[in-house]
């Protein structure tokens, strides 16, 4: 029941803000929050800056019943894409990610203390990635393919019982696409996000996995500047020789706002409502996004 309600919280604010906003606004020069979805290239000589948030907090857990100390897991990611090509099908680009992680009860904004407590906090650069998006069909330019191979730059997954980051090698595919609907205020969009983790597994939990996460986004767009989401994921973990599979559902929304002609805000929310062999927590989100 709890994940219906906020489900269904989610969709009841999108469609009251359909008639909250007026609709004089239609003929708007278009945003780059409806223009540039992540299905969409920028043009060459153009850049295309990411900087997006992450923390997961969590006290409950499918690996033990009732609540569990708080265990609690920061993500910053810096994504960088440049235009190549006169035709907006090629991004080149490189993807670096910062974690810092809290345990042991601690609270939750103890993440951003970075001081790296023996036996509850760890903090530090943990992977960087060369990375390509391509539109792969000409005529098709809302589907586009992002390919990034992640190599790690821990020394070790966990120190003292505190985990960090999963020590092996990544190739990541996403599938993105994307439908506006004729009314301009609606739009849907799809990712398939593919994650093939190899090497020794006894350096990482995750090595010989291949981790599917299918998503659903669904955006209003009271304003040319301004829209609101809902959006559920479920991603599925295959065991491909490690002796380990997971899976979890989650549910959530959040909002984009247009701050100037190239700077976005990006806010977003997730609860885990379920899953096998995974926290059960929720997580907060926040990002800018910069077309130059």
């Amino acid at each position: 029941m709890k994940s219906i309600r906020i489900f269904a919280a989610a969709l009841g604010i999108i469609f009251s803000l359909q008639t909250a906003f007026s609709q004089d606004d239609v003929d708007q020069p278009t945003s780059n929050i409806l223009q540039y979805t992540p299905s969409k290239l920028i043009g060459k000589g153009q850049w295309d800056i990411k900087w997006f948030n992450n923390l997961y907090t969590e006290t409950e857990s499918t690996f033990a019943e009732g609540k569990q100390p708080r265990q609690t897991f920061f993500t910053s990611t810096l994504e960088v894409y440049t235009g190549v090509g006169s035709n907006k099908r090629w991004n080149l680009g490189a993807i670096l990610e910062f974690r810092s992680n809290v345990v042991g009860g601690r609270k939750a904004l103890d993440v951003f203390k970075f001081d790296g407590e023996t036996g509850t906090a760890r903090s530090g650069l943990t992977s960087i990635a060369p990375s390509v998006k391509f539109v792969p069909i000409a005529s098709l330019n809302n589907f586009s393919i992002q390919s990034s191979f992640f190599i790690p730059l821990v020394d070790n997954e966990s120190e003292d019982e505190v985990f960090l980051d999963q020590k092996g090698y990544i190739w990541q595919n996403r599938l993105f696409y994307d439908h506006t609907f004729a009314s301009g205020k609606w739009q849907l969009f799809s990712e398939l996000n593919s994650e093939l983790s190899f090497g020794d597994k006894e350096e990482s939990f995750a090595n010989n996995s291949l981790n599917l996460t299918p998503g659903l986004f669904l955006s209003y767009f009271p304003s040319t500047k301004f829209t609101v989401l809902a959006l559920i994921q479920h991603s599925q973990r295959i065991d491909l020789g490690n002796d380990f599979a997971q899976d979890f559902t989650a549910i959530g929304g959040g909002m984009k706002y247009q701050l100037t002609r190239e700077l976005n805000l990006e806010v977003l929310y997730t609860n885990f409502v379920r899953g096998n062999n995974t926290g059960l927590g929720e997580t907060f989100n926040l990002g800018l996004r910069a077309i130059l």
